[in-house]
């Protein structure tokens, strides 16, 4: 009974990185109905950014991990001016692509450096007896990053619901010609959307790194690894992000644990989460969250 809930307690850790990080894509597409291929090289370049302040410039890595956070935002904020604005307007299919190149170009600019073929770790800065309770146990650089994942995300929630900016981003993503008829500004809405996926998903590489290290193909694919979580959920819903974090969390966990560990299968931990995908959109198309607009014929 011990090792069931020990699963849990992994899959809710497991879980809410998954959430924080899918939380990227939510935010862009819920304005904009824009999938960013490109998510997970952001993560992995917030991660990057945070270890490289830490060990190179010396700085605090508390304090590494917010500024990381603002480089990002307004890295991100960049690559929608640069990229991606002038593409409003123009079918959604030619602004994927462009996230594409994207991710193409940051794994370029990523292998050309020693984080792209090395492994690194962060200095640590927690104490590393474990935290027990019950005959559970959770390292400290676990609970940090539950409480930092938890944190942000209620955070991004009352932004959306309850912030004048987060309102109109929500409107944008309704209806674009509507909001500015009454006043958005869209591109500004795009904008803003893409710095605080960035700023969400520098926060994520944060603690993946801290957790699991410093390896380029393992952040990186975290881009890809959410992809189910993000479909599971809705794609348009916050709350779904962290639903469906949760659950694939605990999938993999159990599967790992069960399937793997003591029936002696092989890699059903990653295949799982997908056929759970396929199963749950037989039912939800739109994921168990996501909204079902119908249009007027």
């Amino acid at each position: 009974m011990v090792y069931f809930f020990q699963l849990v307690v992994s899959g809710i850790v497991v879980g809410s990185i998954y959430a924080l990080s899918a939380l990227g894509f939510v935010l862009i597409y819920k304005s904009s109905k824009v999938l960013n291929i490109a998510h997970g090289q952001i993560i992995a370049s917030g991660a990057f950014i945070t270890y490289a302040l830490t060990v190179f410039a010396g700085v605090h890595i508390v304090l590494s991990f917010v500024l990381s956070m603002v480089i990002t935002f307004f890295l991100a904020m960049s690559v929608e001016r640069i990229f991606l604005r002038r593409l409003i307007g123009e079918p959604i299919i030619s602004v994927i692509m462009v996230t594409i190149g994207l991710m193409s170009i940051i794994d370029g600019i990523i292998y050309l450096t020693p984080f792209g073929a090395e492994n690194f770790s962060f200095p640590e800065f927690l104490p590393r007896t474990p935290i027990s309770f019950w005959g559970l146990s959770m390292s400290w650089t676990q609970m940090v990053g539950v409480i930092i994942t938890f944190t942000m995300i209620g955070a991004f929630t009352w932004f959306f619901k309850k912030s004048t900016i987060g309102i109109s981003m929500r409107a944008v993503s309704d209806d674009q010609f509507a909001s500015m008829s009454i006043g958005i500004s869209v591109p500004k809405v795009f904008g803003l959307a893409w710095a605080t996926a960035g700023l969400s998903a520098a926060a994520a590489g944060g603690i993946i790194g801290n957790i699991t290290g410093l390896n380029f193909d393992v952040l990186h694919s975290f881009g890809i690894i959410v992809f189910p979580v993000v479909i599971v959920g809705g794609l348009d819903s916050i709350y779904g992000a962290i639903v469906a974090g949760i659950i694939m969390g605990l999938i993999q966990q159990f599967a790992s644990g069960y399937l793997d560990g003591k029936w002696g299968l092989f890699g059903t931990a990653d295949v799982l989460p997908y056929i759970i995908l396929l199963i749950i959109l037989l039912f939800k198309p739109h994921g168990l969250f996501g909204i079902h607009e119908i249009e007027r014929v």
